[in-house]
C-alpha cells in the first residue's frame, strides 16, 4: 500500500505500520481496523477497494476480529455462569431456609420422580391405578420442562397399542395462539408431542378451522392477514376459518394520535413557564399523547354504549397493562362503568390509600402530609381551606414545635366545626396502640361508618370496587405474618411496599379492561385495541437465547448474550431463531386479539415516529374503515348512559362483640368485659419480647423448613439463620444466639416427644382458636398416641413457649394456659387435655389437671414440673416477660369454641 503513489493508500499502510508495532494484540487490531475498515463495520473502506494489497488483506483481518468477538463473548459466557450458579446457590438456599418451592422446583421434581429409573415405575403404577383419560388443554402454552415430564410417563406406553392399562389421551392445543415465550413456552412443544401421540401411542389428529363466536367480517380479516404473514413465511400451518355467525361485522380504525393533534393549550407551551403544580399536572409529551388516545377510545366506547351496546359487551384490550390504567381513567371521567380484572396491586387504590394514611399518622403522629391526606378523604371531608388554615397555624412561632396532630388535640385552636377531629383522632391512636391492627382497623371502620362514607362518594359506577378494596384492606390485615407477629407500623410498612392483591372482580355490567394475555378465552360483541401501531422492537442487551427443541430431553444451547446488535459468531442462527419466535408471536397476540371480537372490532394508536411494519395497525389498514370523529359521543352524553342512584345499600361488617363497642366511649378505662388475661408489658414491643418472638419463629418451622430436626437438636441453627433471625426481629446478635438456644433446648429437653412422629398422631403450629368472643393462638397444639392401654399421657397436650425458667410462678401465664385448655377442651368433650409449658431451659412444666375441669382458678392450679435435667445446657434467662402482645376479642356469637 506505501508504494501507491495516491496519499490514502500511503497514509493507511503508515497507519497499519504503527498498529504492528503495537504490543498489546487487542489494541493492535483496534488499529488495523480503524486504518482499513469503515467505522462500526467490518468491510474495507470505500477509498481502498480498489488496491489489490487491501482487498487480500480483508478476509485475514476479518478473521481475527471475528475470533476476537468470539471470545470475547465466551468470556462474558463463563462469568456470567459462574455469577448464576452463585445465585442460585443463594436462592436455594433462601428457600430451604423459609421452606419454600416455585414453580421450577415443582416442574424439575416432577420430571425426576417421572424420569428417575428407579422411581418412576412406582409412580407410573400409582398413576395407572388412579387415571383412566388424561386431558391436556391449551398445550401450546406448554414448556419443554414440562413435556418432559409428561413424556416420561407416557411414553411407556408407546408401542403398546394401548392396553388396559394405558390411559386414553386427549391433547388440545392451537400453536397460532402460542403467546407466552416469557414463561418459555414453545409451539415447537406442540409439534413434538403431535407427533408422539399419533406416532408413539397411535392417535387421530383432529383439526377445527370453524367457529360459532366472530362476525363474516372478522374472519374475513384474520383470513387475509393470516394468509399475507403465511406467503411472505411469517408463519406456516395456517388454513382459512369459516364462522357459523351470520352477522356482517364491522372492521373500524379510530384516527391516529399525532403531534400535530396537540391541544392549543399543551401545544406550543414554554417548559419553563409557570405551572400551578396543585392544579395542573406535568404530562411528558408521550404520556399526553396516550392520555388523547385513551380519551378519544373512551368517547367510542360511549358512543357504542349510546348506541345500544350493553357495557358488559365491551371488551378493551392492550399489550401492557400501564395503557389500561390510562383507559380506566378516561371511562371513569365519562361515568361508565369498568374493571380490570387482572392483578392489580390493593395499595394503587386511592381508598386505600387514604386508609393508609390514617394509619401511618396514628403510628407517627408527625407525619403530616398522611394526615392531611388522611383529613382530605371522605372519611373526615375536610377542603382545601381547612388545611390551609391548619397549615398557617403550623407556621405561627408559637406552635414552630408542633405538629398537625399536636394542634388537632388543642381544640382551642381549631375553628368550631373541627373541633372534634382531636378527639376522634385520640381515640383512634389509643386503639391502634392497644388492639392488633385487624381488630384496631375494624373498629374504626365500625366508628367512622368508613365503607357507607366512600361509596358515597364514588362514582355509582366505582361503589362496588372501592367497597371491595376497604374490605381487601381489612383482610390483609390477617394476612401478613399470619396477625401473628403484626404490629400497626409494620402493616403500614407492608401496605407502602406493595405486593398485596386487590380483590379481582367480574362485574356483570362493566367494560373489562385486560391485556391480551388476560383476555385469552373471552369474548365480547365490541373489542377496541390500544396502541396497535408500535415502533420496531430495539436490540435486547443483557439477555439469555435458549434453544430447546421439545423432542429433546435437555437444551442444545444456553447463551448468555450481552447484545443483540452485535452477537457472537456462534450464537447469529439461535438469535436469528429467536427473531423470526418474537415476529411470530406478535402475530400470535394480534390473531387472539382479533378473535375475541363477536361483531365489532376496532384499532386505536398513537403514530410513532418509526412505525414497524409488521404492527397490527399496518397489517390490518387496507382491511378497516375510518371512525367519523364527529360521531363520537360528547362527555355530557356519556354521562347520562349511567344515571346515579338516589339511594344504595351495603352488606354490613360483622357485628363487634359488646367489649369492642364499649371500647368506643371507655377508651381510657380499657376493654371491659371477657377480656383476655392481662399481662406485663402487653402491646409493648421489647427487646426482650422481640428475642420471644425469634424463638417462637424458629419453633413454628422447625421440622417443617431448613435442616432436619436431628440436626437441629444436636448442632442447632447454622450461623447465617441466626443472623438473619437478628435483622427480622430487630434484636442483637447476641440476643438472637439466646433465642436458637433456648429453641433447640426446647426441641432436644423433656417435650421433644411433641415433634416424634411415632408418638405423635396430629400436630398443629400456631393452632388458631375462636372461643368465648375471643381469638386464640396455641404455640403448639398435639395428640399424643396412647402407647398401651391406660397410658395416662395420651391424649391431647396444649404446649406453650416459654422464654422464662420458671412461668408457673406467673398467675397471668398460668391463667392463660388454663384458657387454651379450656378452649381445646370445649373443642373436644370427653377427651383427656393436657396443658404444659415448654421453658427455654428444655423442661416441661405441666399446669392443671388432665380432666378439662374448669372449677379450679389459675391461683389452686396444680403445677408439676419434670426433675429430669435438659439435654443440652443453656445460659440464664433473664427475668419473665412475655413473648406476644396479648390476643384481641373476637365475635362472641357462640359460647363453644371453634377451631379453623
Amino acid at each position: 500500500l506505501g508504494a501507491e503513489a495516491n496519499k490514502t493508500p500511503q497514509k493507511a499502510a503508515d497507519a497499519i505500520i504503527d498498529a504492528l508495532g503495537c504490543t498489546d494484540l487487542n489494541q493492535r487490531l483496534d488499529q488495523l481496523r480503524r486504518a482499513m475498515f469503515v467505522a462500526k463495520e467490518d468491510r474495507l473502506s470505500k477509498n481502498l477497494e480498489k488496491f489489490p494489497a487491501a482487498q487480500e488483506a480483508e478476509p485475514e483481518l476479518q478473521r481475527l476480529l471475528t475470533a476476537r468477538r468470539q471470545h470475547e463473548a465466551w468470556q462474558h459466557q463463563q462469568r456470567m455462569a459462574r455469577l448464576a450458579r452463585c445465585l442460585i446457590a443463594q436462592f436455594v438456599a433462601v428457600k430451604q431456609q423459609h421452606g419454600w418451592v416455585d414453580m421450577n422446583d415443582v416442574e424439575r421434581t416432577a420430571l425426576v420422580m417421572l424420569a428417575d429409573p428407579v422411581l418412576s415405575g412406582w409412580v407410573q403404577e400409582r398413576l395407572d391405578a388412579r387415571i383412566r383419560h388424561l386431558l391436556v388443554d391449551e398445550f401450546q402454552d406448554t414448556n419443554p420442562l414440562q413435556w418432559q415430564a409428561l413424556h416420561a410417563w407416557l411414553s411407556g406406553y408407546a408401542g403398546s397399542g394401548g392396553g388396559s392399562a394405558a390411559p386414553s389421551v386427549f391433547i388440545v392445543g392451537d400453536p397460532k395462539q402460542s403467546i407466552y415465550r416469557f414463561r418459555r413456552a414453545e409451539p415447537q412443544v406442540f409439534i413434538a408431542a403431535q407427533a408422539f401421540v399419533r406416532d408413539g401411542l397411535g392417535g387421530d389428529l383432529l383439526s377445527c378451522d370453524h367457529t360459532r363466536r366472530n362476525a363474516q367480517g372478522v374472519i374475513g380479516a384474520v383470513n387475509a392477514v393470516m394468509g399475507e404473514a403465511q406467503a411472505l413465511h411469517e408463519t406456516s400451518g395456517f388454513r382459512d376459518h369459516t364462522t357459523e355467525s351470520k352477522h356482517p361485522g364491522q372492521l373500524l380504525r379510530l384516527p391516529a394520535i399525532t403531534d400535530a393533534d396537540g391541544d392549543s393549550q399543551g401545544a406550543g407551551r414554554d417548559a419553563l413557564a409557570w405551572r400551578d403544580s396543585l392544579t395542573e399536572p406535568r404530562h411528558e409529551a408521550e404520556e399526553t399523547q396516550r392520555m388523547r388516545e385513551c380519551t378519544q377510545a373512551a368517547a367510542w366506547v360511549a358512543a357504542q354504549i349510546a348506541s345500544g351496546t350493553p357495557p358488559k359487551e365491551v371488551l378493551v384490550l392492550a399489550r401492557k397493562r400501564d395503557r389500561l390504567a390510562s383507559m380506566q381513567d378516561a371511562l371513569r371521567a365519562l361515568h361508565l362503568p369498568c374493571v380490570q380484572p387482572e392483578k392489580a396491586d390493593l395499595f394503587d387504590a386511592p381508598e386505600v390509600q387514604d386508609m393508609v394514611a390514617l394509619l401511618d399518622v396514628l403510628v407517627s403522629p408527625t407525619h403530616d402530609l398522611s394526615l392531611a391526606r388522611a383529613l382530605k378523604s371522605p372519611l373526615f371531608g375536610l377542603g382545601d381551606d381547612a388545611l390551609v388554615a391548619l397549615a398557617l397555624l403550623r407556621r405561627q412561632p408559637e406552635h414552630a414545635g408542633c405538629s398537625w396532630f399536636d394542634l388537632l388535640l388543642k381544640s382551642e385552636l381549631i375553628a368550631h366545626e373541627y373541633q372534634a377531629l382531636g378527639a376522634v383522632l385520640a381515640q383512634y391512636q389509643r386503639w391502634v396502640g392497644t388492639l392488633p391492627p385487624h381488630d384496631a382497623l375494624h373498629t374504626i371502620y365500625e366508628h367512622g361508618d368508613v365503607l357507607a362514607r366512600f361509596a358515597a362518594a364514588a362514582p355509582v359506577t366505582q361503589r362496588q370496587s372501592v367497597q371491595a378494596n376497604l374490605r381487601a384492606l381489612l383482610a390483609a390485615s390477617l394476612q401478613h405474618d399470619g396477625g401473628r407477629y403484626l404490629t400497626p407500623y409494620a402493616f403500614v410498612r407492608a401496605m407502602k411496599k406493595g405486593g398485596v392483591r386487590a380483590p379481582g372482580r367480574a362485574d356483570a355490567q362493566a367494560i373489562r379492561l385486560l391485556t391480551v394475555h388476560g383476555a385469552k378465552g373471552l369474548e365480547a360483541d365490541c373489542v377496541l385495541l390500544l396502541d396497535t401501531d408500535t415502533r420496531p422492537q430495539k436490540a435486547e442487551t443483557m439477555g439469555v437465547l435458549v434453544d430447546w427443541p421439545g423432542e429433546q430431553a435437555v437444551p442444545s444451547a444456553f447463551v448468555f448474550l450481552a447484545s443483540e446488535s452485535n452477537p457472537p459468531p456462534s450464537a447469529v442462527d439461535a438469535l436469528a431463531a429467536e427473531q423470526q419466535a418474537r415476529s411470530r408471536e406478535e402475530l400470535n397476540m394480534l390473531y387472539v386479539a382479533m378473535t375475541r371480537a363477536k361483531h365489532c372490532l376496532a384499532l386505536s394508536s398513537v403514530q410513532p415516529g418509526n412505525s414497524a411494519p409488521g404492527s397490527w395497525w399496518n397489517r390490518l389498514a387496507s382491511l378497516v374503515t375510518e371512525v367519523d370523529t364527529q360521531a363520537l359521543a360528547p362527555a355530557e352524553h356519556a354521562v347520562a348512559v349511567v344515571a346515579p342512584a338516589q339511594t344504595f345499600t351495603i352488606p354490613c361488617l360483622p357485628v363487634l362483640p359488646e367489649a369492642l363497642q364499649s371500647a368506643r366511649v371507655q377508651t381510657d378505662a380499657g376493654l371491659p368485659g371477657d377480656s383476655p388475661v392481662a399481662m406485663p408489658g402487653d402491646g409493648e414491643s421489647t427487646p426482650l419480647s422481640r428475642q420471644g418472638d425469634a424463638m417462637h419463629q424458629l419453633l413454628e418451622q422447625a421440622g417443617v423448613a431448613g435442616a432436619p430436626l436431628a440436626d437441629l437438636r444436636v448442632q442447632g441453627w447454622a450461623a447465617a439463620r441466626i443472623a438473619r433471625l437478628a435483622l427480622d426481629h430487630d434484636i442483637a446478635p447476641a440476643a438472637a444466639e439466646l433465642a436458637a438456644r433456648m429453641a433447640q433446648a426446647i426441641l432436644a429437653g423433656e417435650g421433644a416427644w411433641a415433634w416424634d412422629a411415632a408418638l405423635v398422631q396430629t400436630a398443629i403450629n400456631e393452632a388458631p382458636l375462636h372461643y368465648q368472643g375471643q381469638s386464640l393462638r396455641i404455640d403448639r397444639l398435639v395428640q399424643r398416641r396412647a402407647a398401651h392401654a391406660g397410658d395416662a399421657e395420651a391424649g391431647w397436650w396444649v404446649l406453650d413457649y416459654k422464654s422464662a425458667t420458671q412461668p408457673q410462678r406467673q398467675q397471668a401465664l398460668v391463667a392463660q394456659l388454663q384458657r387454651y385448655r379450656e378452649a381445646v377442651q370445649a373443642l373436644m368433650p370427653g377427651e383427656v387435655v393436657h396443658a404444659a409449658f415448654l421453658t427455654g431451659d428444655g423442661r416441661l412444666v405441666m399446669v392443671g389437671d388432665a380432666q378439662g375441669s374448669t372449677g379450679a382458678s389459675a391461683a389452686q392450679a396444680l403445677v408439676v414440673g419434670h426433675t429430669r435435667p435438659p439435654v443440652a445446657p443453656i445460659a440464664p434467662v433473664a427475668p419473665a416477660q412475655p413473648e406476644r402482645a396479648p390476643t384481641a376479642p373476637g365475635p362472641a356469637d357462640s359460647p363453644q369454641g371453634s377451631l379453623f
